[in-house]
């Protein structure tokens, strides 16, 4: 009679459980699939860290996404590439778990999403040049520094992103516990040489008459070390993405692009400026940046780890293997993700969390930087 009744009332609970998902409504707008997934992705530990909000640097409100289970844990911070391609909207599908680990923060850089939404870009336009773009990055390791208490942090550097972080680890080692690349810049007029050599390649083998003359017709691409006109290099990134140079197996970043819409840091109205200010940040930073080579970095006074995607030919991943290769630092580690192309931490999000888990985060453990 006791185990009639035990299976009756898990039969009943299903049942009712059943009822209620069957009744729960499809989202009918943008706001009900953001507050979705808000409440999926709350940080509901006790002593938990969620904060978006306008920071004063380099004389300007610049916005951040600051989430973590203990704000004693490491602080990591993330520069995103482009410039311009934000990472805040995004982190809603990549990042929770690294959030039981670490302070995570993202920062919509000067010229780029929330930031740019709240300056007026003919005010911000003088001040978009490298060197300022480097000095916001180190007035925001040294602000989070004296946030959160913390002697040193980690730093992750995204494609664009990853030029700023190498250019902190060389500047201000002694804030770092470890700095992190993914999809490095290294050599970078080579890597758009590569790029387009490996791209036409593609489109010669498929057999792709428009593709093969529109890329020939961009010949001599990236010569020497000139600026590449940012009409040229968007047709080669066109066919470049076409063929799964910057997402494996997949015609470009459109879902990326699509899932910046979700964001629950993201208003109707940031939304609204978050693509302009992706070309505001391009058309003042892209070309020179371009024209950089970073394989003259040859020592590092911290650790160094390199995540790259093996199918990564937007900034080629070979290249910056090669740089990895002949640099000195107190430690190094490069880890291929074999399934990934550009976006690493979207396209193999299990592998880059234990990477960051197992790898990263020890340097912190033994310099006694956890709760």
């Amino acid at each position: 009679m006791i185990k009639f009744i035990r299976v009756a009332f898990l039969a009943a609970t299903a049942a009712l459980s059943t009822s209620a998902y069957a009744q729960a409504p499809a989202p009918t707008s943008r706001a009900e699939a953001v507050k979705i997934i808000a409440d999926i992705r709350k940080v509901v530990a006790d002593n938990g860290v969620e904060r978006l909000e306008k920071v004063r640097i380099g004389g300007i409100d610049q916005w951040v996404s600051i989430r973590g289970n203990n704000p004693r844990n490491p602080v990591l911070l993330m520069l995103h590439g482009g410039p311009g391609w934000v990472a805040m909207p995004t982190n809603w599908y990549f990042q929770r778990g690294w959030e039981e680990y670490f302070t995570v923060v993202q920062w919509d850089q000067r010229g780029a999403g929330k930031t740019y939404a709240a300056n007026d870009p003919a005010v911000i336009a003088p001040t978009m040049t490298r060197e300022r773009m480097i000095a916001d990055a180190e007035e925001m390791v040294a602000w989070l520094r004296k946030e959160f208490g913390k002697d040193k942090i980690f730093v992750v550097g995204h494609s664009w992103g990853s030029y700023l972080g190498l250019e902190l680890a060389q500047r201000r080692p002694e804030w770092l516990h470890a700095y992190v690349g993914i999809g490095q810049i290294s050599n970078a007029p080579e890597s758009e040489r590569r790029g387009y050599a490996w791209t036409l390649q593609q489109a010669r083998a498929a057999g792709n008459a428009e593709a093969v003359a529109e890329l020939e017709a961009l010949a001599p691409y990236a010569p020497g070390s000139a600026p590449v006109p940012l009409e040229k290099l968007f047709k080669q990134r066109k066919w470049l993405n076409q063929y799964g140079g910057m997402v494996h197996n997949r015609t470009g970043g459109q879902a990326e692009a699509a899932a910046i819409r979700l964001s629950p840091e993201y208003t109707d109205q940031d939304l609204a400026q978050v693509w302009k200010g992706n070309d505001f940040s391009m058309q003042h930073l892209l070309s020179e940046v371009l024209t950089l080579d970073m394989s003259r970095v040859t020592e590092l006074k911290t650790p160094l780890f390199l995540l790259l995607g093996r199918h990564d030919y937007n900034v080629s991943s070979e290249l910056a293997a090669e740089w990895f290769a002949q640099v000195q630092a107190p430690s190094k580690q490069l880890v291929w993700f074999e399934q990934s192309a550009h976006e690493v931490m979207i396209e193999e999000p299990g592998k880059t969390l234990l990477t960051l888990v197992q790898q990263v985060r020890p340097i912190a453990e033994r310099a006694g930087d956890v709760p």
